[in-house]
């Protein structure tokens, strides 16, 4: 995946868009024509793609006119019709109406305490033939604070950070209770919160104002000169879940929910590796803390090195839709205001470096 960056001063949704949009027309061109193709490998229906994708821009002109005007922008200035650029802003509730396959998405580990600023690090899985490049954009937001982000082309945010002094991580979850209405997309309710958010109980607020028709948790996290607090925000449609940190500040989080109530709904199929990758955190917790970003992923791997259960490397015996890689390995400095990016897995960002934005 190779990483494209913008850097912008227009806080209007609108121009921000149109900017967008003329600065990578191809890039959201392709984007599209990827997510409808790797929907139709799933099975699911052109018609169904383009009614989720519709009902799911619908909820997040109701829930937040300023993001669907920055997208259909964005869609308008790239020469994409609106829909199709909705149905990768919708990518999550699409997906929703597939059957889960066996991986499932990410694994993050953020650290707090009192007296210290949050440390964190994530490894974002994804297919690589969906996403052959991706972007980390700064801009102000609307609600005053300036904001960066890393996401794909149509996606409204993934993982990002404010000048508030608060970071976001992004997992996918599936329950039970997921189905094709066409909810808020699971990625303008990241986005709202880091153009909004000033704390935790501001990014628990509005998550719990969107309703949402596919599962992801947002593990939200804030420092400040006192220390610093973090949770995992679960949303599903069955209702939103508060995940907190362990009493040694760590708070870990890969593909199944933590609330008791709505793990009874998980569906993540018995084969993913969800549950190993949240025990290889939990394994290596004694050992990360205290640590720049490259020695915080050199950390995170423990003695497996690329064989680590966090490190995903295609394996080309499988079906194509059956193979994931590591695209990314971040880490958000809330006290600093910026994100450390590497394009890979983090036993490779240990060796090369992350860059920061």
């Amino acid at each position: 995946m190779r990483l494209r960056t913008f850097i912008t001063a227009a806080g209007d949704p609108v121009a921000r868009g149109r900017e967008l949009g003329a600065a990578f027309s191809a890039q959201y061109r392709r984007t599209a024509d990827l997510y409808l193709a790797h929907f139709a490998e799933l099975g699911i229906p052109s018609p169904d793609v383009r009614g989720i994708a519709e009902r799911s821009r619908g909820a997040l002109e109701a829930w937040d006119p300023g993001m669907a005007a920055e997208a259909d922008a964005i869609a308008d200035a790239a020469d994409v019709d609106r829909w199709r650029l909705a149905a990768v802003g919708a990518r999550t509730e699409i997906l929703a109406a597939a059957p889960p396959r066996a991986e499932g998405e990410c694994s993050t580990a953020v650290h707090v305490g009192a007296g210290r600023a949050a440390e964190s690090i994530q490894t974002w899985d994804w297919h690589d033939f969906l996403v052959p490049e991706g972007l980390l954009v700064a801009f102000p937001s609307s609600a005053g604070l300036h904001v960066k982000l890393f996401t794909e082309f149509g996606t409204a945010a993934k993982i990002g950070v404010n000048s508030a002094g608060l970071g976001l991580h992004f997992n996918i979850l599936s329950h039970a209770s997921d189905s094709a209405a066409g909810g808020v997309p699971v990625h303008a309710i990241a986005r709202r919160i880091l153009d909004e958010a000033r704390s935790l109980d501001d990014a628990r607020r509005l998550a719990s104002s969107a309703t949402v028709s596919a599962s992801t948790v947002l593990t939200v996290f804030t420092s400040d000169p006192s220390g610093s607090h973090a949770a995992s925000l679960e949303l599903s449609p069955a209702g939103l879940g508060v995940v907190e940190p362990a009493e040694d500040g760590w708070l870990f989080h890969t593909n199944h929910f933590l609330d008791p109530a709505l793990f009874a709904g998980d569906t993540m199929p018995p084969d993913s590796t969800t549950a190993e990758r949240y025990a290889h955190l939990d394994g290596v917790r004694g050992s990360l803390a205290g640590l720049d970003p490259a020695a915080r992923a050199r950390a995170v791997c423990g003695g497996a090195g690329a064989d680590a259960a966090v490190c995903m490397t295609p394996d080309p015996a499988l079906p194509r839709l059956d193979q994931w890689a590591t695209l990314l390995t971040i880490a958000v400095d809330t006290a600093g205001f910026a994100l450390d990016v590497f394009a890979g897995r983090p036993d490779e960002a240990a060796i090369a470096g992350l860059t920061r934005f």
